[in-house]
């Protein structure tokens, strides 16, 4: 029986290249003249297997027999979502499976930039602590308001946490979600009414530069912020700026809107902390959001897939 044709546009796992290219008749796109590729192989790829490969009009148009893309990202910026809809592509991404990782190191940063654990361990190593017996104090998130942006997969599993430890819980989106939460209609409001804000929402047009001055300013000189959600969420001018007024106790950032690029002035202030896009970061993470877009596209075209097939999350 004649494989289905799937296009790998992704850096993925060596392993997940062998799968994929047992099951289907793997393309592979590459790095260079991919128009020009496309234009010549296009017809005929009925899957995508994607990662960051930006999927606009141009790359649908080229591909008028796609069926199903499965991106091994949570994230969806670099996909024209509205058009592969108004086509019926099936959109699968991986955001439940990585939403306990993201939410741990979204936790983990909030302990950090509250409690200056960064800066202590510095303290520490540098032969201080003799000198200085009582290290600064920090913050409790357990006695704090804390609002959370996007209270979607990843935000439910970071309020979990937080309310574990005792926080009250806001949150902001577009749509007021079943839960006992303090709902907010903006961010402006929920900056106004919380200690610590955590950015976990998708980047759109909507959300891009929604964290700015204003928001910041709410906040407030004692207040904190964490970004696991993506760069450009938050305005960096104004985050730069209210930094160096004092005009926010400071932030934890896993995302940067010209990453790998970041402001000298972020890395030179000890304020921040400041980690490489490592929300989702883990062994055991990768491989099984690997191994998602292999059982996704298998399922989608009733392949026996190397595991048991998960749920599909379509988009």
């Amino acid at each position: 029986m004649t494989k289905p044709v799937v296009l790998k546009a992704a850096k993925l796992p060596q392993t997940t290249g062998a799968e994929l290219e047992e099951l289907f008749d793997l393309r592979i796109l590459p790095e260079r003249d991919a128009a020009a590729w496309l234009a010549q192989n296009g017809k005929g790829v009925r899957g995508l297997a994607l990662r960051k490969t930006i999927v606009d009009q141009a790359l649908l148009d080229a591909l008028p027999d796609l069926e199903v893309i499965a991106s091994y990202s949570a994230g969806l910026d670099n996909v024209d979502v509205p058009a592969v809809k108004a086509r019926g592509i099936k959109l699968l991404n991986t955001s439940h499976i990585l939403a306990e990782d993201v939410a741990n190191a979204a936790l983990g940063l909030a302990l950090a930039v509250t409690r200056d654990l960064v800066q202590a361990d510095g303290f520490v190593r540098a032969g201080k602590w003799p000198e200085q017996p009582q290290y600064k104090l920090g913050r409790s998130i357990s006695q704090m308001d804390v609002g959370i942006v996007g209270l979607g997969t990843i935000g439910k599993a970071l309020a979990r946490r937080l309310e574990a430890m005792g926080a009250r819980i806001h949150y902001q989106g577009p749509n007021r979600k079943p839960v006992e939460y303090t709902y907010h209609p903006s961010a402006l409001s929920l900056a106004e009414a919380c200690d610590l804000v955590i950015l976990t929402c998708p980047l759109t047009e909507e959300t891009r530069h929604s964290f700015g001055a204003a928001e910041i300013a709410a906040l407030g000189p004692r207040g904190f912020l964490v970004n696991v959600a993506r760069g450009p969420v938050v305005d960096e001018a104004a985050l730069l700026e209210a930094m160096a007024r004092d005009g926010l106790a400071g932030a934890a950032l896993d995302v940067f809107e010209h990453e790998p690029q970041v402001p000298q002035a972020f890395i030179d202030d000890p304020r921040l902390i400041l980690t490489p896009h490592l929300g989702s970061g883990t062994e055991e993470t990768r491989q099984a959001m690997a191994d998602y877009v292999v059982d996704a596209l298998a399922e989608h075209f009733g392949q026996n897939s190397p595991r048991t097939a998960r749920p599909l999350a379509q988009v």
